[in-house]
């Protein structure tokens, strides 16, 4: 039974169990404790986004690293897979993201990563834990010259942006196109400019003055809106939008039409299949995804893999079964080629480097694939509540999947970041689905109020 850790690290409200400082610290203090398996000074990276409570639970995260005799390099705020990547590039044992990601400012979170830059499978997360409520690390205090330091890496983010570009043909540039770029207030913004502009586009920038509590506020990857109007308003090529901790991206395209990861999924996933670059033939997608990507893949002879929602789940299979290619429907794509987790920037340098190839606005290449009518809603709940539970739920589930048959599926799930059951239908009749979410929240909606 976990106790801290959820589907994406540990998650919680800053300064509240159990993201405080004596949890974070204690935290540090198990990783650190993992990590010494030999006679050498070992090193964990730490990273953060732009939140308010970053600085105190970093700095508690790295006392606890220090304590057990472990150095700790700090890079400030960087994008999540910029800290994979720093921690695979400068040979740590380790890296920790201090970041909610796409949650309002007023949550913190904390993420792993091994040395090779994948997030840590659940049997490691579960080993933290028993270490810290064990009491099992509470006499190990090294001591005088054993203890650890902590130290800057002040070009962390020069060294990713130079990674980000390389991932593109080296002659490809951007002249001529021009990018609204939205980033979220969040780790993104002393990053994404620079690569867009180092390789020609002209960028108009948005939401890149964080103040330590705008992160994602009415912006970025969750309100996309504001990007596509900005699109529209501006006369670019293509809108981006990243979320707080710049893993997800959804973007929108020339008319401001928003296009999400399903599609860009497709439009890759057709580039991959031309250049026989996508492994196994095969894409990697959650639950979540729209069943018109399953239509897609079926007309471009690729088979569709689905995984449980998380993209560490996605990166897993991939992994296990030498797949190069996936994704989520909200936005997180990975190319296991190039990087180890869900990159925005390096997903939008790629879907651009497609439009430059073949000649073709987004909105052309989004035509690839037709969504299927869906609509996803969240019931926040006070109380924890297994829907299995709930009387006349099942019931009325199982009358829905009836009708709706093979043209549309039912999918209810409790979300692991936040406390929300999330409902999401499809199907043919955009009222008919609507109208059955509805019932399904009433009914969840019911028994959360007592």
């Amino acid at each position: 039974m976990r106790k801290l850790f959820g589907t994406d690290g540990i998650r919680g409200v800053a300064n509240v169990y159990p993201m405080t400082i004596e949890i974070a610290m204690q935290v540090g203090r198990a990783i650190a404790f993992l990590v010494k398996n030999k006679p050498r000074r070992h090193r964990i990276v730490i990273g953060k986004d732009t939140r308010l409570s970053c600085y105190m639970l970093e700095q508690a995260m790295a006392a606890g690293i220090c304590s057990m005799g472990v150095d700790v390099l700090q890079v400030g705020p960087l994008p999540t897979p910029g800290i994979s990547f720093i921690t695979t590039s400068m040979r740590a044992d380790a890296g920790v993201v201090i970041s909610a990601s796409h949650n309002p400012f007023q949550d913190n979170g904390i993420k792993i990563f091994s040395k090779d830059g994948f997030k840590l499978p659940d049997e490691t997360e579960l080993d933290i834990e028993d270490l810290i409520f064990s009491q099992k690390m509470a006499a190990l205090r090294p001591v005088a010259a054993e203890v650890g330091k902590a130290m800057r890496i002040d070009d962390a983010r020069g060294r990713y942006v130079v990674f980000l570009k390389n991932t593109i043909p080296r002659q490809m540039a951007f002249d001529g196109i021009h990018i609204v770029l939205d980033c979220a207030n969040g780790a993104t913004y002393g990053v994404a400019p620079h690569v867009f502009r180092e390789l020609g586009a002209k960028v108009t920038v948005i939401a890149a003055e964080p103040d330590g509590k705008n992160i994602n506020h009415e912006c970025g990857a969750l309100h996309p809106e504001v990007m596509a109007t900005k699109v529209k308003e501006v006369g670019a090529n293509i809108g981006l939008a990243l979320d707080g901790d710049g893993d997800r991206l959804i973007v929108a395209d020339e008319h401001g039409t928003i296009v999400d990861g399903d599609h860009i999924m497709t439009i890759c996933a057709e580039e991959m299949m031309r250049k026989r670059q996508l492994k196994k033939k095969t894409l990697v997608t959650t639950v979540m995804s729209n069943m018109g990507l399953e239509v897609a893949m079926q007309r471009l002879g690729v088979k569709l893999e689905r995984t449980a929602v998380g993209d560490r789940y996605v990166v897993e299979c991939m992994r296990k079964n030498g797949y190069s290619f996936g994704g989520e429907q909200s936005g997180h794509l990975i190319f296991l080629d190039h990087m180890t987790t869900g990159d925005g920037i390096l997903a939008a340098l790629q879907l651009l480097a497609i439009m430059i190839k073949r000649n073709k606005p987004l909105s052309e290449l989004a035509l690839g694939m037709e969504s299927y009518p869906q609509v996803l809603q969240n019931v926040r709940t006070v109380t924890k509540i297994a829907v299995e539970n709930i009387p006349g739920f099942s019931e009325a589930r199982t009358k829905m999947e009836a009708k709706l048959g093979a043209e549309g599926r039912i999918l209810v799930r409790p979300s692991g970041t936040e406390p929300v059951i999330r409902v999401m239908i499809e199907g043919q009749d955009m009222a008919e689905i609507t109208a059955m979410a509805e019932e399904l929240c009433d009914l969840v909606r019911k028994v959360d109020r007592g």
